[in-house]
């Protein structure tokens, strides 16, 4: 019987680059010259810190323009409200990852919803569909890439 997974994941190591390259950017610029300017990355948060909200926002579209050239989708990134003290501002942005249960039955219930004769499961962090034929569930694929559900899904282990 064919089956596939719908996972939300991202690619660890392009953050990673994406971080640095945004890091190296931020200490060659003109605007930037002189502040303490950095990205920090802790596991899925990233941590931005300067002198002044302005630059916070600069700071993000440099962020969001390396992570977009990298290929991670830009819907997975959460930004907190910007911290202004003294003199130093902040921000964290978190990279969210996984299918939470929320979205897992949101997903399984638009896909009952469709009326396609496919069954749906939540497995963990994924949620697995099964059918009878190979058409049904690229129908599937189609009505999950359309659906605006607020983060990135991929489909893996098709299998025939």
């Amino acid at each position: 019987m064919p089956s596939f997974d719908v996972v939300s994941e991202v690619d660890h190591h392009e953050i990673a680059n994406a971080v640095d390259q945004a890091n190296r950017e931020v200490t060659t610029r003109f605007d930037f010259k002189g502040t303490d300017s950095t990205y920090e990355l802790n596991g899925n948060v990233i941590a931005l810190k300067t002198e002044s909200e302005f630059q916070l926002g600069q700071m993000l579209d440099i962020l969001y323009a390396r992570l977009a050239k990298r290929g991670i989708d830009l819907d997975c990134v959460d930004v907190d409200e910007p911290v202004v003290m003294a003199k130093t501002a902040s921000r964290n942005a978190t990279i969210r990852e996984g299918i939470d249960s929320e979205l897992a039955r949101k997903i399984v219930k638009l896909i009952k919803g469709s009326k396609i004769k496919v069954q749906a499961a939540i497995q963990g962090e994924q949620v697995r569909v099964n059918g009878k034929k190979r058409d049904d569930l690229q129908a599937v694929i189609a009505l999950l890439k359309e659906a605006e559900l607020g983060q990135p899904l991929q489909f893996k282990n098709f299998r025939d």
